[in-house]
């Protein structure tokens, strides 16, 4: 049962790692990290259930990145917003300057 969750995270992980280096949309990329955040949850539940020594440890630290991942997510989207607002555009590849 192990190597197929572990086969699905590193399918996810891989479509989230393409998707934050090859997109040019901001919004994309944003998604693919938590595209890439959810795959290594996965990992740690799988790891958790049926690892060595099945514990909860693992499901305690998906928690604990899941709340991580919910504020990374909720910040980056209100810089987005600003950014929109001032450049007019969530291209990545825009957002070269710094700038009042």
């Amino acid at each position: 049962m192990l190597p197929s969750y572990l086969t699905m995270a590193a399918i996810l992980f891989c479509m989230g790692l393409y998707g934050a280096l090859a997109k040019k949309n901001a919004i994309i990329v944003l998604l693919s990290l938590e595209l890439m955040l959810n795959a290594v949850n996965l990992n740690l539940v799988a790891f958790s259930k049926y690892g060595v020594i099945p514990s909860l440890t693992g499901q305690i630290f998906s928690i604990f990145t899941i709340t991580v991942a919910a504020a990374e997510a909720t910040i980056a989207v209100a810089i987005l917003i600003a950014l929109f607002r001032a450049r007019g555009t969530v291209q990545a590849d825009e957002f070269n300057q710094m700038r009042r």
